[in-house]
């Protein structure tokens, strides 16, 4: 099979591999698209994440789907849940496998993921997508669970005022889901035109002046957090969702303090891939107009560089083509 490995900052090789063993539990998937998300992006640039750095050829991509490949549940066409909790821990009894802290993660340290054509992986961790959802709908679904989860951490009530700071795929995501949740006036703040042109598509209005009750952060950056903390009003919830590219995170303290505002900081997704999917299949979240481009796995170096840039929405690669 090939395989599209990460030896360094943007030193990524096409390999050709073995077929990967499939143990007790495990079911081999054959991938057929994989999203690119920020950690992928700073994984390429930055060779690693927060205080993770690459230690060995990884194999990135966390946001994918593919068809079953053997077995009994053989062509059978799945997202992939890219979180393996150790399910004894604390966290994981109390149902918060998300904060697991001995979990592994596809694309990650020690656990390759996505980008190659074969992965072996957990049979309990793929989800069975509808006739009528696409492969790279499959892939969109793991940032709709960020989204999903981080909806959750706002505790936004009926009728409330939300602001989304940062209009990547996550960010329209969330403008999406605060719009079906009820709230009276999504704010999106985006400096990139087509990105704050998509906000608007899904019904947000462009303003850096008003005040919310929900503020999400989705950029990443302490420009992006102190926005944040001022859009929120008094009494306010900030939801941070973006990863910083330096593992650090500052903002005006007086501001929050004199404001007493709640701040929420968003790991992963806990379990929500059933409602990701139905929300999809009901056409209530729409995530196939947020891909922009597609690239076979041949052209992977050429689909970060485009994803860094920024330049459309959702880059997926697609190791089949």
């Amino acid at each position: 099979m090939r395989v599209a490995r990460l030896h360094g900052v943007a030193d990524l090789r096409l390999t050709e591999e073995e077929t990967p063993e499939v143990g007790p539990g495990m079911s081999l998937v054959r991938v057929t698209a994989v999203g690119l998300c920020g950690s992928d992006l700073h994984w390429y640039a930055e060779g690693g994440i927060g205080d993770a750095t690459i230690t060995r050829p990884l194999v990135v991509g966390h946001e994918f789907a593919g068809v079953v490949e053997g077995g009994p549940a053989h062509g059978r066409r799945v997202a992939v849940d890219p979180a393996i909790p150790c399910e004894s821990c604390r966290s994981c009894r109390s149902g918060y496998r998300n904060l697991c802290p001995n979990i592994r993660f596809a694309g990650h340290d020690l656990l390759d993921g996505g980008l190659r054509e074969l992965i072996a992986w957990p049979t309990e961790l793929l989800h069975a997508l509808p006739d009528h959802v696409s492969d790279s709908d499959g892939a969109m679904l793991e940032p709709l669970g960020v989204a999903l989860h981080a909806f959750d951490l706002g505790h936004l009530h009926l009728g409330g005022t939300v602001a989304v700071v940062g209009c990547g795929p996550i960010g329209l995501l969330l403008i999406q889901l605060a719009r079906l949740a009820g709230a009276s006036t999504v704010i999106a703040v985006e400096p990139l035109p087509h990105r704050a042109e998509a906000a608007k598509r899904f019904g947000a209005v462009l303003a850096e002046d008003a005040q919310a009750d929900v503020v999400f952060e989705v950029a990443g950056n302490d420009a992006a957090v102190n926005t944040s903390l001022e859009l929120a009003r008094p009494g306010g919830r900030v939801v941070l969702v973006g990863i910083p590219d330096d593992d650090r995170t500052t903002f005006r303290a007086s501001l929050a303090r004199r404001k007493g505002l709640t701040l929420a900081l968003v790991r992963r997704m806990n379990d929500v891939y059933p409602r990701a999917i139905r929300l999809v299949e009901e056409g209530k979240v729409d995530v196939a107009s947020l891909v922009s481009a597609r690239y076979p796995l041949a052209e992977a170096p050429a689909a970060f560089t485009a994803a860094i840039r920024r330049e459309g929405l959702k880059t997926v690669i697609e190791p089949q083509r």
